[in-house]
C-alpha cells in the first residue's frame, strides 16, 4: 500500500532530485496512479482527484465534493472543490512550493506506459510554476516491484503454465497418433479448461497458431477462425495467466513444436537463431545484475543483434520483452529499443519476459519466451529451464 511507502517515496524523491510526486486520477486515465492509490476494482473515480507526496512534510489531497472520501484511506491533509474555478485554484494550492514535480509523463511520449498525464493538466501545473519531470524511475521502484509473497505466486503460476503447455502439446501428439482431428481453437479451449482447473485466470485467451498463423505475433483463434492441426504443421503456443488471489503476479511463456518426427531444416534454422537471441539477452543480465546496471534497451540490443547478424532483423517486429506484474504487461521497464527507447534500470524484485521472434509472413514464425525474476540473490529463470529443442509431436 502507498500509505506504507510514504517515507520510502520521499527518500526516492531526494535521490531523483524532485520536490514531489503527483498522482492525478480521473476515470481510468492512469493505471499507475489508480493502482498505487488503491483505487482499482469496483471503485468509481468519476471526478478528478489528486494526491501529492512532497519530498518533506505530509502528503496533500484534493478531491471533489461529490466524492469527498475518495482518498480518506491515505494519510495527509485534504482540500475539496466543487466549481471549476475552485478546481483550478485548488490544484495551484496543492503544488505550491513544489519546483520539480514528478508526474506520469515521458518526454516526447517516449514511454507510453508512463505517459498518462493529459496536456491540459500539464498546462495547469506548469502555470502554477512547476517543472514537470518523468516519474519513470519512481514507477519502476514503487509500481513494478514484487513482494516475496508475490514472487511465490509468480513461481507457482509459471510452474503450472509449463505443465499445462506440455499437456497441450501431448494432447496434439495423442490426436495425431490416433489419426483423429483437432484444431487451434480446440487446443485453446483445452488450455483455458486447464487454467480453470489449476485456479488460474487470464486477461485474454492464449495463442495457438500453426504455420502462417504463427507468423502473426498476436494471432488468436476463435470459433469462426481456426485451422486444423495436421501432420507437418509448425505449432506455436503462447499462454499467460496468474493465480486468482488479489495481488498475484502473471507468468507468460511461449513454446513451439512440429507435428512431425523431426523438424524441417527451415524450422530448425529459425528456432536456433531465436534461442541464441534469447540466451544472449539472458547472458547479459546474468553478467551484470545486481552489481552493474542493465537497462531495457540494452537487453533488446543484445538479442536483436543476434537476429540482425543472422539476416532476419526485419522479421523481428516487436520489442524483446515486457515488464510483468499483476498485469501481464506490467508498469516497469520493458526490454525495448525498437518500439521505444527504454532506459530504465532493472532493479531487485521485478520481473519480465524475454521473447525474441522471427516471423516469416505466409510461412511460419518462431517465438520462444521465458520469464525472469530479479531477486536480491540474482537472476532467476522461473518455472522451468528454457526450451532447447523443438518439440516433436509424431
Amino acid at each position: 500500500m502507498l500509505a506504507d511507502q510514504i517515507e520510502n517515496i520521499q527518500n526516492a524523491l531526494a535521490d531523483e532530485g524532485a520536490d514531489g510526486w503527483l498522482f492525478a486520477c480521473f476515470q481510468n486515465n492512469d493505471p499507475v496512479s489508480l493502482s498505487l492509490l488503491g483505487l482499482t476494482g469496483d471503485q468509481l473515480v468519476t471526478r478528478r482527484c489528486y494526491y501529492l507526496v512532497p519530498r518533506t512534510g505530509e502528503p496533500r489531497k484534493l478531491v471533489h465534493d461529490l466524492e469527498p472520501a475518495m482518498l480518506d484511506h491515505l494519510p495527509g491533509s485534504k482540500d475539496r472543490y466543487l466549481r471549476w474555478q475552485e478546481h483550478r485554484d485548488g490544484v495551484k494550492k496543492l503544488v505550491s512550493g513544489i519546483s520539480r514535480l514528478a508526474v506520469q509523463y515521458s518526454p516526447d511520449g517516449g514511454l507510453p506506459t508512463v505517459s498518462r498525464l493529459d496536456l491540459g493538466t500539464a498546462d495547469l501545473l506548469r502555470g502554477a510554476g512547476c517543472e514537470l519531470v518523468s516519474s519513470a524511475e519512481l514507477v519502476q521502484r514503487f509500481a513494478a516491484t514484487w513482494s516475496p509473497e508475490q514472487l511465490e505466486t509468480h513461481r507457482r503460476a509459471n510452474r503450472e503454465l509449463h505443465r499445462i503447455v506440455l499437456a497441450a502439446f501431448d494432447r496434439v501428439r495423442s490426436v495425431l497418433a490416433a489419426g483423429d482431428e483437432t484444431h487451434e481453437y480446440a487446443i485453446q479451449q483445452f488450455l483455458l479448461e486447464q487454467f480453470d482447473a489449476a485456479g488460474l485466470t487470464a486477461e485474454s485467451a492464449p495463442i495457438v497458431a500453426i504455420d502462417a498463423h504463427a507468423a502473426d505475433p498476436h494471432y488468436q483463434p476463435g470459433p469462426d477462425r481456426s485451422s486444423p492441426i495436421k501432420p507437418g504443421n509448425f505449432l506455436l503456443i503462447d499462454l499467460w495467466a496468474k493465480e486468482k488471489a488479489p495481488g498475484s503476479i502473471y507468468a507468460d511463456i511461449t513454446w513451439t513444436g512440429v507435428c512431425a518426427a523431426t523438424p524441417e531444416d527451415r524450422h530448425q534454422k529459425i528456432f536456433d537463431i531465436v534461442t541464441r537471441a534469447r540466451d544472449a539477452a539472458l547472458d547479459l543480465v546474468r553478467s551484470r545484475f545486481p552489481h552493474q546496471d542493465v537497462r531495457g534497451y540494452e537487453m533488446d540490443d543484445a538479442a536483436r543483434n543476434v537476429i540482425i547478424e543472422a539476416g532476419y532483423g526485419d522479421k523481428f517486429i516487436h520489442r524483446l520483452g515486457h515488464s510483468i506484474d499483476t498485469s501481464d504487461h506490467g508498469q516497469g521497464a520493458n526490454l525495448d529499443n525498437l518500439e521505444t527507447h527504454d532506459t530504465r534500470r532493472f532493479i531487485p524484485m521485478t520481473g519480465f519476459s524475454i521473447e525474441p521472434g522471427i516471423y516469416l509472413p505466409g510461412d511460419f514464425g518462431v517465438r520462444t519466451e521465458i520469464n525472469v525474476a530479479l531477486t536480491p540473490d540474482g537472476v532467476e529463470v522461473t518455472g522451468a529451464e528454457p526450451q532447447r529443442e523443438l518439440l516433436r509431436l509424431m
